[in-house]
């Protein structure tokens, strides 16, 4: 398995500072919805304190947590990549704060820097990684709960 790792730490100094001098302090109450799966993707965060939960709609009335994300985590990848809607969706599940970074302004700044743009990217894909094990592993306990629980 993949370990955890936490976006801004994976930056080598230079390149965090850069980074983080585009960043903007926001805060989210607690059962607030960030963003939901299929909307626009222009920003992402990177928790500081608090936790969130990222979800998937199964059918009209029910959501399936995938994740639960903390201190140090990034929130939202799809910024990244085409067509730069969200995925899943994410709620407050107690008050956070935040840093916050426009999409835009970040790609922009790793154009002029390079070396940002790769180390990010590859975080990014680390960051991925990981959470794709972990669904991965969340969503094999489902299928064996309910195959219990049909028996």
């Amino acid at each position: 398995m993949t370990k955890a790792i936490k976006l801004l730490s994976a930056l080598p100094p230079p390149q965090r500072q850069r980074l983080t001098a585009l960043a903007r302090e926001v805060s989210f109450p607690e059962d607030t919805r960030i963003f939901e799966a299929g909307g626009t993707a222009d920003r992402f965060w990177v928790i500081r304190s608090g936790a969130v939960s990222l979800d998937q709609r199964v059918d009209s009335l029910r959501r399936v947590t995938v994740a639960s994300l903390g201190a140090g985590d990034l929130l939202g990848w799809s910024w990244l990549f085409p067509p730069y809607q969200w995925d899943f969706g994410a709620e407050a599940f107690s008050p956070v704060r935040a840093y916050e970074f426009d999409a835009a302004a970040v790609l922009g700044l790793c154009e002029e820097d390079p070396r940002l743009g790769f180390v990010l990217v590859r975080s990014v894909a680390e960051i991925l990684a990981h959470r794709l094990e972990m669904t991965r592993g969340k969503l094999m306990e489902q299928y064996a709960l309910h195959r219990r629980s049909a028996l």
